[in-house]
């Protein structure tokens, strides 16, 4: 078993899909409305693994410091956390070694939610 999907809920579309292409260098697919919900999907290939997932707008998703941790994987932190203010966000545990299993670093989106960065040693 493993994850394959995750949503972060955001407050705002526009600013955290703004905050997200900014500090990835990436672009976000068009929002979808699906019921009650807005929703914008991060780039996945389907033949590569890892878990993917959307920002989701919709009443019963409320942005959180608390509970779950989605880690982002990227190839250098360091040329992450830069623009993570810049983009409206906050920085809040810089890059530190996890030992044999690479680094870390903690943040805050523009949206509330505490999210992190994961780099392989």
């Amino acid at each position: 078993m493993r994850a394959n999907w995750f949503e972060l809920p955001v407050s705002d579309m526009d600013r955290a899909k703004a905050f997200y292409q900014s500090i990835f260098n990436i672009q976000m697919a068009e929002n979808m409305e699906m019921g009650t919900s807005v929703m914008s999907f991060f780039p996945f290939e389907t033949d590569q693994d890892g878990a993917t997932g959307t920002l989701i707008k919709q009443e019963t998703y409320v942005p959180s410091y608390e509970g779950a941790l989605v880690y982002f994987s990227v190839k250098e932190i360091n040329d992450v956390l830069p623009k993570i203010e810049s983009s409206g966000g906050k920085v809040l545990n810089e890059k530190m070694s996890i030992g044999e299993h690479g680094f870390v670093a903690h943040f805050e989106d523009s949206e509330g939610n505490r999210v992190a960065l994961h780099q392989s040693a």
